[in-house]
This record gives structure tokens, C-alpha cells and sequence, in this order.
């Protein structure tokens, strides 16, 4: 598939050329307002809202995390909404880090779609000079048949084993202060899975709201340990991981999501919990 990014200019050139892809605004913050209300006030032109509370988690028992990947069925369902046929290129984005569009790009991979991530997202865009518009977009169904199981995953025993094995890594991409046990805002333990080391997403993003450079997050990576062995990313349920696996990917690295995460490991009994700064 190609680049995992995209910029304003790239995707301008796209809609002027009638070749206008799917652009989809996932706009979702934890424990914030409702992204819609956001969206309706104003959205790159075609975009269609993605509810990623609804559209791109499941609701479970505690021991599945606190969002976890919807079936394949009901994602088979919900793509369609959105106006995605067959061939269509998508185009993902939001107005904050990016972790919703991030989940959104990640599940249309791993189900064969072309998707990309607008790289700084809506501010980018308005940046550029580029027009909004309000209220909601609906568009005719799509008939895209999806193909699930493209990316890899962990489940909690492969998270666990790959956080073990000292040929790989398992990178938590929580903040610091949660990697380190000192604060638990969210789950019922605070700290780490034992060998997981601390990499928060925040650090791929650069002070302009863009990610970082290819070369820059190589870097950044290499120094976490990041070679040619596996590598698995965490977070606390699901989605902030989606947005280092991107940045993975951007640094030319293939990574595995645990969609679980540390909301699943620290509400399944009987699975250790390490804390402080090291691994």
C-alpha cells in the first residue's frame, strides 16, 4: 500500500483533480465532548463524522479493555455508511494528535482499504488557506467488501510473551507517569507490563502538530531498542498505540497492536504489574 500520510496539499490536489477520496473526520478525545459538535461547526468539504466511541470499538466485559476492535461484521456494516466502494482511497483526520483518525487508519489497513492519515490534521488544512464547511455530510452507501486480518496483533499472552523476549519489544505508549506506576487516572492498577518499555505517542509528534520525520522517529525508535525484531505497542485501551504504530510505519517499521492494551492486562486477575522507570 502506499505512504500512511498524506498532506493538505496532496489531498487538495486530489479533490480538485476529480479524484476525490473518501475523506472521513474522527474527532474524539477521552472523557472530552463529543466530536460531532465539533465537526458540524466545520470539516474539510465531503467529510463524513466517524463516532469512534461507536463506529470503532466494542463494548465489553472489563477483561476485553476498554475499547476494543468491533467484530468484523459490524465494521463490514458501519465502512459502507461512510461511502467507501471497492478501489476508493480514504483519507483520515481530526483536529487534535491525530489517535482517532490513527484507530481509523489502522482498522481500514488491516481490512485492505487504502487508507492515509492527513498529517497535521484539520488545523493543517485551514493553515493552507484550504475552505471548511459546516453541518453534516451524508453520503450514498458504499459496497466495499472488506478483508480483515492485513496487520498484525497481540493478544494478551502474545503481548506478555513478546514483552519477555529479548529479541523484540514491547513499547507502552501511555505518558511516562503512567508507564511508571505513579498516577492511574483510568484502570485499576497503576504500572507497566513487566519488560514493556516507556515510548509515549506524544513523542512522535512534533511541536507543529505534524509528525515527525522519518528519519527523526528511526532515530527516536532505534533508541528504544527498535531493531529487527518484533515489536508490539500498548496504550490504555486501544487507540493512542494505533497512532505509534503509524509512527512506526512512517519510520519504515512494520508493528503489531495489543488492542487490549493495559486497560485489559490490569483487569485480568493473576497478570504482574512492574513499576518504575525501567523495562
Amino acid at each position: 500500500m502506499t505512504a500512511p500520510l498524506t498532506t493538505p496539499a496532496a489531498l487538495a490536489e486530489l479533490i480538485r483533480s476529480g479524484r476525490t477520496p473518501v475523506i472521513l473526520d474522527v474527532r474524539w478525545s477521552l472523557g472530552g465532548p463529543h466530536g460531532g459538535d465539533a465537526y458540524r461547526e466545520g470539516h474539510i468539504p465531503g467529510a463524513v463524522f466517524v463516532d469512534l466511541e461507536q463506529d470503532l470499538s466494542a463494548h465489553g466485559a472489563p477483561t476485553d479493555g476498554r475499547h476494543p476492535l468491533p467484530d468484523p461484521a459490524a465494521f463490514e456494516a458501519s465502512a459502507p455508511r461512510w461511502g467507501i466502494d471497492d478501489g476508493d482511497v480514504v483519507v483520515v483526520y481530526d483536529a487534535a494528535m491525530g489517535y482517532g483518525p490513527a484507530r481509523a487508519w489502522w482498522m481500514l489497513r488491516d481490512a485492505g482499504i487504502d487508507a492515509r492519515v492527513l498529517d497535521g490534521g484539520l488545523a493543517a488544512w485551514i493553515d493552507a488557506g484550504l475552505p471548511v464547511e459546516t453541518g453534516d455530510v451524508t453520503p450514498e452507501p458504499g459496497t466495499v467488501t472488506l478483508q480483515p486480518g492485513q496487520l498484525d496483533r497481540l493478544t494478551i499472552d502474545e503481548a506478555a510473551a513478546l514483552a519477555a523476549d529479548p529479541g523484540g519489544v514491547l513499547l507502552d505508549a501511555r505518558a511516562g507517569e503512567r508507564y511508571r506506576g505513579e498516577t492511574e487516572p483510568l484502570d485499576p492498577r497503576a504500572g507497566h507490563i513487566p519488560g514493556a518499555v516507556s515510548a509515549p505517542t506524544t513523542e512522535t509528534i512534533g511541536p507543529d502538530g505534524r509528525m515527525r520525520s522519518s528519519a527523526d522517529l528511526r532515530a527516536h525508535f532505534t533508541a528504544l531498542g527498535v531493531g529487527d525484531g518484533p515489536v508490539g505497542v500498548y496504550c490504555g485501551s486501544g487507540v493512542s498505540a494505533a497512532q505509534e504504530v503509524l509512527a512506526l510505519a512512517v519510520a519504515g517499521y512494520d508493528a503489531a497492536l495489543y488492542p487490549g492494551s493495559w486497560s485489559q492486562w490490569s483487569n485480568t486477575p493473576g497478570r504482574p504489574v512492574a513499576t518504575g522507570a525501567e523495562a
